[in-house]
């Protein structure tokens, strides 16, 4: 148990955990000491001064330890003379804080006084003014006029680009030190830092390109000051003019809490648009940061190319027509194809969708088919975190073994947790066959061949218990291996463990028989069905997890079914594009989504659905976190949400599907899917008090994140928790040929990828990955081919060009491939490269 404190601040009586600084102390009682260097998720620095307070401490007999007391009775109190800075103050036993004297007051007037002396006076058009730490405190404590010159003022650079995300104003900068720290202490990127001394001190940028970290986004809402602003918001608005919509980003699995920020604007012909995305504060998901790929991503759905009418294909060329006369031919056509009708779905959409469109397609004897290219999901529903699990309550005695997943480039936010959690002192095991930014901060790193995945795992259980001794003898001789059977022990012997597992080197089938190794070695070590401990599968898509919940599968023939369905429905998915080996030739083809894919321009009908700004839905994280999205601005015209476009064509078929309130059909699936038991769009919406107390009341204290008044979501109890039983079950191996003709590429996941949902945002072309293929230099060297040339790719029946980019990180015998840049690569595979001459 954590030992307690008491102590008194401002006459008021407070009782904290020891170790707590006298500023966290007086938040939990109400009571404001203003701050600028110090914010609750960082280390204490005392830099800025702001805070100074005066401080007694009881007297201390040296001879007996015990409290001297006073005639009266009470403790006797000695104050140090000078003031002392709050946040560097541990609290200790009958302390007495005062934060409002006059001595206080005139401390704190006379440091923002010299924080003032070369501050340039440009609230009017500064972008954080309404929302400004240093506005606000200087109105509250501040002189109401300087004793310096102004013709001594300090005069810097302003609106110098730190990269092309990041914008720094100099003269705005009061050296507070917090983007620094972030970058360095938080999320391991010291890409920013201090340059010069004195009055000259400001922030330089020591990377290339610029500021070259996926979190540089929070600086900004960090900064107690307007001297770091983002290109795509700077000048854009005033925070006062700008309401606020609680949303869910869409870019990842983890399930971000965003505040989308919008107001309507003249230059936009008096339409409500999006003006920035922030934070909102999820202390079991997020906390209170973003990754830049969820702030800056968002463009594409104000995207002009996104549909916004109905076409049906007539003499060979789709044509605009009405909503009646689509839903009509789609529902009639679709009644004809009967048990024919294959429905085919990707996670972009919310639960409410997936939901009505099996209910569609089986209530025409129809199949469905998830569409991804990893498995696994069953297995999380089963053995996944269990109910009220948090990341944050990982440390000391715990385990966390990431595998098949590069976390810093897949999910951002679960890296930064993990990596949190073993400075916290978890063990953490990291299994990938090539270096990742996790290593560093691991106990114990694996590595391995691409295909030994599972095998790896295995290797592990017959450590701990020889449970399966027949094994491959490659993958015997990871078992005998010292650092497998250290961290197997160091994996059984947590209080809590949790699997990550995600879909690198792996296909649909390797990646299932990877979660069912995880669930055993979960289950021979106990470590389901309670709080903090389960399997999370690392998807590439927001709502994957939400999919198998529901009852969705991939199709492991899922070429062979298209080929044999009469009629194809393909809803937020673009098989055309990803892998042109597919049968895509129905008698009828169904396409819904944003924009006219590739796909869609095969179709004989194109239905335009909304994005997730511009309506209300659910998602599941891979945590398993039900949690809810609000729609942000009015819906366009002419594009419907997914789940009520199929509830109309239900409707058209005589079926009783909801097609307009997205809570009714949360409603029908809680009464339909025990593991969605007694959720309702109500209890999604709760909000309990969170720590640290993030608002928009104190933005000094934790920056403009927005406090979460909408719901932090319900997370699901998994299948051991309802009872159902989870055995051990020995997956089959898969092997991949490292050797034949040609080369062993495998398929990895890059953040800024060439994806849909981020190709609009041109804020980011510059970090995009783009049509690459990374080669060992050996590698290279062997067979002719040079740093930067232009390779042609043949992958079966596909083929790409791809730019080739050296790397010795990358294990010889293989290449690695970007997903979703053009290249169809879904799973390792053998694939044939030709230099391609330059003209």
């Amino acid at each position: 148990m954590t030992k307690m404190i008491t102590l008194t601040i401002d006459g008021i009586q407070v009782t904290v955990p020891e170790g707590t600084n006298i500023v966290d102390a007086a938040k939990k009682a109400g009571i404001d000491v203003p701050v600028f260097c110090y914010h609750p998720k960082m280390h204490p620095v005392g830099m800025c001064r702001m805070c100074l307070v005066e401080v007694g401490r009881p007297v201390v007999d040296r001879a007996t330890g015990e409290f001297v007391r006073n005639e009266d009775g009470s403790i006797k109190i000695q104050f140090n003379p000078k003031l002392e800075t709050g946040c560097t103050t541990p609290v200790s036993e009958g302390m007495v804080v005062i934060n409002t004297s006059e001595k206080v007051k005139r401390g704190r007037k006379d440091i923002l006084e010299f924080l003032l002396t070369s501050h340039p006076l440009d609230c009017p058009i500064c972008d954080k003014g309404g929302e400004c730490p240093l506005q606000n405190l200087t109105m509250a404590h501040g002189p109401g006029s300087s004793r310096f010159l102004f013709d001594e003022k300090k005069h810097l650079l302003k609106h110098t680009p730190l990269g092309e995300l990041i914008y720094l104003d100099q003269e705005r900068c009061i050296q507070c030190g917090r983007c620094v720290r972030f970058q360095e202490e938080l999320v391991d990127d010291p890409v920013i830092g201090f340059s010069q001394r004195g009055r000259s001190l400001q922030i330089v940028t020591f990377s290339e390109p610029g500021f070259d970290s996926i979190f540089s986004g929070n600086t900004t809402d960090i900064c107690p000051v307007g001297a770091l602003t983002t290109a795509d918001f700077r000048f854009g608005a005033r925070p006062w003019e700008l309401n606020a919509a609680a949303s869910i980003c869409q870019q990842c699995p983890v399930g971000c809490n965003l505040t989308l920020n919008v107001r309507r604007e003249a230059v936009a012909s008096g339409k409500v648009v999006i003006k920035r995305v922030m934070p909102r504060q999820n202390e079991w998901v997020n906390e209170i940061w973003i990754c830049d790929k969820g702030r800056f991503g968002y463009h594409y759905t104000e995207s002009p190319e996104r549909l916004t009418q109905p076409l049906v294909r007539k003499e060979g060329e789709l044509q605009p027509v009405s909503w009646e006369e689509a839903l009509e031919l789609v529902a009639e056509r679709f009644r004809q194809a009967g048990e024919n009708l294959l429905s085919v779905a990707g996670g972009r959409l919310s639960n409410e969708d997936f939901f009505n469109l099996r209910k569609l397609t089986e209530g025409l004897g129809g199949k469905t088919a998830l569409y991804t290219h990893m498995g696994g999901g069953d297995l999380v529903a089963l053995a996944g975190m269990s109910k009220d699990s948090n990341l944050a309550e990982l440390g000391k005695g715990d385990a966390i073994f990431v595998i098949a997943s590069d976390l810093h480039q897949e999910a951002p936010i679960w890296w930064l947790r993990v990596k949190q959690a073993a400075e916290r002192g978890a063990t953490l095991i990291v299994a990938l066959p090539r270096p990742n930014r996790l290593d560093k901060f691991a106990q114990h790193v694996l590595r391995y061949r691409y295909g030994e995945e599972s095998g790896l795992v295995l290797a592990m259980l017959n450590v701990l218990s020889a449970k399966r001794p027949e094994l491959p003898e490659s993958i015997n001789a990871l078992w005998r291996d010292a650092e497998v059977q250290a961290a197997a022990k160091a994996f059984a012997e947590a209080k809590n463990a949790v699997i990550f597992f995600g879909s690198e080197g792996v296909g649909l089938q390797a990646s299932q028989a990877l979660a069912q190794a995880c669930a055993n070695l979960l289950l021979l070590t106990n470590h389901v069905g309670r709080p903090h401990n389960g399997l999370i599968a690392v998807w590439q898509r927001p709502n994957d997890q939400g999919a198998w919940e529901l009852g969705w599968r991939p199709s492991p023939e899922l070429r062979e079914a298209m080929g044999k369905a009469s009629a194809l429905y393909l809803v937020a998915c673009d098989p055309a594009a990803d892998d042109p080996g597919l049968p895509l030739t129905p008698d009828f083809l169904v396409v819904q989504d944003l924009f006219l894919t590739a796909t869609a321009k095969l179709a004989h009908v194109v239905l335009p659905a909304l994005p997730f700004t511009e309506r209300e839905g659910s998602l599941v994280s891979g945590e398993r976190r039900v949690q809810r999205y609000y729609p942000a601005i009015p819906a366009r015209p002419g594009a419907r949400a997914d789940f009520a476009i199929i509830g109309q064509i239900g409707k058209q078929l005589g079926m009783d599907l909801e097609d307009r309130i997205a809570s009714k059909v949360m409603l029908r699936i809680a009464a339909e899917v025990p593991a969605f038991a007694g959720i309702t769009y109500t209890t999604l919406a709760h909000a309990p008090e969170q720590w640290p107390i993030i608002g928009r009341a104190d933005l000094y204290y934790g920056g403009t994140t927005y406090e979460n008044q909408q719901g932090i979501g319900v997370q699901l109890p998994n299948g051991v928790e309802r009872g159902e039983q989870l055995t051990l079950s020995w997956p089959a191996l898969v092997t991949l040929a490292h050797h034949g003709e040609g080369y062993l590429a495998v398929p990895v996941t890059k953040l800024y990828d060439g994806g849909s949902t981020l190709m609009a945002s041109h804020l980011l072309d510059q970090r995009r990955v783009g049509s690459v293929i990374w080669m060992h230099p050996a590698e290279a060297s062997q067979n002719a081919v040079q740093d930067g040339e232009f390779v042609h790719l043949q992958i079966g029946e596909a083929s790409a060009i791809a730019t080739v980019q050296l790397d010795e990180q990358v294990p010889q015998g293989v290449i690695l491939a970007p997903r979703s840049t053009g290249i169809p690569l879904h799973e390792p595979r053998l694939v044939q490269i030709k230099v391609v001459e330059r003209s």
